[in-house]
């Protein structure tokens, strides 16, 4: 099974970011689909009092990311969505070590409190996690794969859209180093994004802002 992996950059706050084997591509379109969603405004930081409902105990949270979800209606939803997706991963006969992935995860989770923003770095998380076991999962189709040429010809560009998923996604593949992103509400093209990553396309250009790396592109046709 192709798989896409999670790497934690505490200094970014917390990315989709690694270098893995590309995902199974779709009979694919090359122009990017319309974004779905955008990401939601967070609040201020959180009170002392736990008012959400996710998937643990709250009375037994112990680390600063779980009393953060604890207090925030949305982070909580996407805990019991990821519990539950989880779950459903664990039955799959190939999985091989998805426990020692998911400690990983939540060590990389738990860094978010010392993000510049922790509570878009907590929802970047889960989101993640969330299309990473989606599509590792198998049975996933793509809508739609768009290849580029880009000002760096040494490092070619690839994003693989799934926007029938939630939460909708695209893999952003840079060489080898790979990027999960999320729609953005744009007024015109398509926009997806993250922490440290931007990518625009309309009308066959396409820009990225990949970590520091900033590439303008066009669709390879």
């Amino acid at each position: 099974m192709n798989r896409i992996a999670l790497a934690v950059a505490v200094t970014l706050a917390l990315v989709g970011c690694s270098r893995s084997p590309e995902p199974a591509d779709p009979a694919s379109p090359a122009a990017a689909p319309a974004a779905r969603t955008a990401p939601v405004a967070l609040p201020a930081a959180p009170s002392d009092t736990a008012t959400a409902s996710p998937s643990f105990d709250c009375a037994k949270a112990t680390s600063d990311a779980e009393k953060w979800v604890c207090t925030d209606e949305g982070l909580a939803a996407l805990d019991r969505q990821l519990a539950a997706q989880y779950k459903r991963v664990q039955t799959a006969p190939d999985e091989l070590d998805i426990a020692a992935e998911q400690r990983g995860w939540i060590k990389g989770r738990d860094a978010c409190t010392r993000a510049v923003d922790p509570r878009q770095c907590l929802r970047e998380a889960y989101q993640t996690r969330l299309v990473e076991l989606t599509v590792n999962s198998g049975g996933v189709r793509a809508s739609a794969t768009g290849t580029y040429r880009c000002d760096d010809v040494a490092k070619p560009l690839k994003v693989v859209f799934y926007n029938d998923i939630d939460p909708a996604a695209a893999i952003v593949t840079l060489g080898t180093d790979q990027a999960i992103v999320f729609p953005i509400e744009s007024a015109s093209g398509s926009r997806y994004g993250r922490e440290g990553v931007a990518f625009w396309e309309h009308q066959g250009e396409a820009t990225l802002d990949f970590y520091g790396t900033a590439l303008r592109c066009t669709v390879d046709r």
